[in-house]
């Protein structure tokens, strides 16, 4: 192609880029890092104690052969594969996930009341122009009421009516009533549902994937490099420290809310688009405890107010090397915060510790005397919110990046939750690499609807 590739992060998405650019030998390319490691939200680091730990509760699993190749390349059989073992904590009781479908746990009265509101909300025609109006009309007001509404409120951080119907997919497991009323009658738990109900993780975490990518790439990535501001009309990448780039097409991973406000003389419409890109902060509070680990459970999910986390991974059931030697186990929780949900930052490990005992994570004397590590990891950036706005204005923005060049990928460079998972961030690197070299359509990452005209008529 004889055009020099800048790629902007080195994360999934930016590494996935690199090392298909070197498949397809395009040499040309540089890959720029602000941090002094690779992986981004997937990194994974050793604290003092000798705990593993991630940016979140990572897994593996895969929409793509290209991926699956790519794993066993990189990793060599030096990962773990599970079947999903997931629960729901409320009424004092684990319920299988998923919840809908394992609903016969629940006490009497609050069973008939699911069951009725399934019912009713079957027989309705409320509508479904936003994701709450969504929840009650496909799983009715009880389900609502005790698991969906406040589960997704803790997830989110926004309120539902702000958040559109239509990026669900294969994320979230729709009703069956004859399904829920079998297993109640049989008194059989019903788990099997979904894409990730079998994984793999890497022995040394989410982030060895993607330290394996970065040795694997024939130049090594630029640490350390923040970009400064991005020059459309010279097209060049200044960075902190004075260093300056120059290159013919960009392919950036760093978020979109960041990316406009480094290009030089950004336009006011492309600027004001994005107000409507919502997202969450991430808090994720590390436990490492000293012990066996009492249960073989994967992840729980917390929709009760009892506790400021919505889900906890036990991090250490993923692989044996997650903890120091001796017996140890680690609880990973999740907190989501945002304007529309504060979170004191402060006391969010302590408040996590009171929510793993009332929940039965941790016993009282666990929490007491047996806490070897407390972790408190903070990402600015940590879900991008599906607004209702958000098509909209990524149809003003993407068009426009375009034109000047930038192709922007990844979760938070594309902006679309639907396509964030691990596989297709790493994919839209591929493919967008693949575009650019060898001009084969990108998969993963589509134009929203009424974009392509947009940028035609551009």
């Amino acid at each position: 192609m004889g055009k020099k590739i800048v790629i902007i992060g080195a994360g999934p998405t930016g590494l996935g880029a690199a090392y298909r650019l070197s498949e397809l030998g395009h040499e040309d390319w540089e890959i720029f890092e602000r941090d002094d490691h690779v992986g981004g939200l997937a990194s994974s680091f050793t604290d003092e104690h000798g705990f593993i730990w991630d940016h979140g509760g990572h897994v593996m699993f895969s929409h793509y052969s290209y991926f699956d190749e790519l794993v066993e390349k990189m990793l060599r059989g030096d990962y773990d594969q599970h079947l999903r073992e997931a629960w729901v904590w409320m009424f004092d009781r684990f319920v299988p996930y998923p919840f809908q479908n394992n609903i016969h746990r629940l006490p009497p009265k609050v069973f008939i009341e699911c069951v009725l509101g399934i019912i009713a909300a079957q027989k309705g025609h409320l509508g479904r122009d936003n994701f709450e109006n969504w929840i009650n009309s496909v799983f009715g007001a009880g389900i609502a009421k005790y698991f969906m509404t406040p589960y997704n409120f803790k997830v989110w951080a926004h309120p539902l009516e702000m958040m559109s119907a239509s990026w669900q997919g294969d994320r979230v497991p729709t009703v069956d009533i004859a399904r829920i009323l079998e297993n109640h009658i049989e008194n059989r738990d019903d788990v099997s549902w979904g894409p990730n109900n079998k994984f793999k993780f890497p022995l040394l975490g989410t982030g060895m994937l993607y330290d394996r990518i970065a040795e694997a790439l024939p130049k090594p990535v630029n640490l350390n490099h923040e970009v400064v501001s991005i020059d459309t009309s010279s097209k060049a990448v200044m960075f902190a420290g004075g260093r300056t780039v120059s290159y013919d097409l960009l392919i950036n991973t760093m978020p979109i809310k960041e990316l406009v406000t480094k290009i030089k003389g950004c336009p006011d419409e492309v600027l004001a688009a994005t107000r409507d890109l919502h997202h969450t902060e991430g808090m994720f509070i590390g436990i490492g405890v000293a012990g066996p680990c009492p249960s073989t459970k994967c992840w729980m999910y917390f929709p009760e107010s009892d506790s400021p986390f919505y889900r906890v991974t036990y991090l250490s059931n993923y692989s044996p090397k997650m903890t120091p030697p001796g017996p140890h186990f680690s609880l990973l929780a999740e907190v989501s915060a945002s304007p529309f949900k504060h979170e004191n930052a402060g006391d969010v490990v302590d408040r996590t510790i009171k929510g793993m005992v009332s929940s039965q994570l941790l016993t009282p004397e666990q929490a007491e005397h047996k806490i070897v590590s407390r972790q408190l990891m903070r990402v600015p950036y940590s879900y991008p919110v599906p607004t209702i706005g958000r098509d909209r204005a990524l149809a003003k923005i993407h068009p426009w990046f375009t034109q000047q060049g930038i192709y922007s990928r990844g979760r938070f460079g594309a902006w679309r939750y639907e396509i964030g998972n691990t596989d297709h961030s790493v994919m839209q690197g591929v493919e967008v690499a693949e575009y650019l070299v060898q001009g084969t359509p990108e998969r993963t990452w589509a134009l929203l609807p009424g974009e392509e005209a947009k940028a035609r008529i551009a």
